[in-house]
């Protein structure tokens, strides 16, 4: 019997909030008065999946790929950085099975963004839509996040040798 190649790989991720910046999650634009500081477009969720995917194809990590002291990555949309490490997880020989994630942030409410987050994952991600999921948390008013100063993002990935 032969036992599939199946890997797993957990990502995370964790940006301050600030006035001045957008509030940028999965790729879309969320309504806030504060948005996330980070040398790219401080995407927590994208990066917490580019992470989970790295990591299950034991390619590194997203500080590895794309340092926060490289101008290049400035300002970068973080569905760049996402793609990237897509087409690193296929070069290693491995396809995407699912994607599960989740946002902890206490406002605002994210709900009313679920399917365009998941739509717009699903597109970078080149996965069908079923197979990416995105939830929402809160920190119920505990540290950093639940006092409304930092957002954070937590994903798994599973992928399958090709």
């Amino acid at each position: 019997m032969t036992i599939p190649d199946l890997r797993t790989g957990l990502g995370w991720d964790t940006h301050i909030l600030t006035a001045g910046r957008p509030l940028i999650l999965g790729g879309v634009h969320i309504p806030s008065e504060l948005g996330l500081d980070g040398h790219s477009d401080a995407d927590v969720l994208s990066h917490a999946i580019t992470d989970a995917l790295l990591g299950a194809a034991a390619q590194g990590d997203i500080g590895m790929h794309f340092p926060d002291t490289d101008p290049a990555w400035k300002g970068a949309d973080s569905r760049q950085l996402l793609h990237h490490a897509v087409q690193i997880v296929r070069v290693a020989g491995f396809q995407i099975a699912n994607v599960d994630s989740t946002v902890i942030l206490e406002r605002p409410k994210l709900k009313d963004y679920r399917l365009a987050i998941r739509e717009s994952l699903s597109a970078t991600l080149g996965i069908e839509l079923a197979r990416v999921s995105v939830k929402f948390k809160t920190h119920e008013k505990v540290g950093p996040v639940g006092e409304g100063r930092s957002a954070e993002a937590q994903a798994i990935a599973l992928l399958i040798r090709r």
